[in-house]
């Protein structure tokens, strides 16, 4: 390899007739695409990290880099949601379940200080039966009964036990490491999630 060659000459200008040659032509659209291609090569490459959180399915919050979450649906029938959410900052609790496809409604009176619902469960038509106690449709005017309501969990870190949030799901910040839980709890029972 001949590395004292000339790659690339700069073309014969001129003033009367622009370009002197057909080669000096195509030495400069020659010169150009080798450029063009030089500089491609200096575009940010894509380091695979969105603007927004991402979640993928997980088996424990242990294998999570990011944010765990543990939706329980308990009596209401339907499967648990475990994944984990990308996260290299806090980010709200909120958008850690939005991020996992999980939808979450609070009350009329409260707001989302507390959670009504989560995935339209329990639906406004649908009739909760908690063993001992009176069957009510939830309504989310105002706070659920004591025997039958969403608990927000989080764990400070992987090895953690499960703590009640002390604030609601609208303020709450989790950080890479933590783990947010619901749990539809009944009864006098509190169940943590997953369990």
């Amino acid at each position: 390899m001949n590395l004292n060659a000339t790659i690339f000459s700069a073309p014969i200008f001129s003033r009367n007739t622009g370009f002197r040659s057909t080669a000096a032509r195509t030495s400069v659209a020659l010169g150009a695409l080798v450029l063009l291609a030089a500089l491609s090569g200096c575009a940010p490459a894509d380091s695979g990290s969105s603007a927004s959180p991402a979640a993928t399915a997980e088996a424990s919050s242990a294998d999570c880099a990011g944010v765990a979450v543990v939706v329980d649906f308990g009596l209401l029938d339907a499967a648990t949601i475990t994944e984990c959410v990308d996260a290299t900052k806090a980010i709200p609790a909120s958008e850690t379940l939005a991020t996992t496809g999980t939808t979450t409604e609070g009350s009329v009176e409260y707001g989302d200080a507390i959670v009504c619902r989560v995935n339209d469960r329990p639906a406004a038509d649908e009739t909760v039966v908690v063993e001992g106690q009176q069957s009510f449709t939830e309504s989310c005017a105002s706070m659920p009964p004591a025997y039958a309501y969403w608990a927000l969990w989080v764990k400070a870190t992987p090895d953690a036990e499960w703590e009640y949030a002390q604030e609601g799901i609208g303020t709450l910040e989790v950080e890479p490491g933590q783990s947010v839980g619901l749990v539809y709890t009944t009864g006098t029972e509190t169940p943590t999630p997953g369990s």
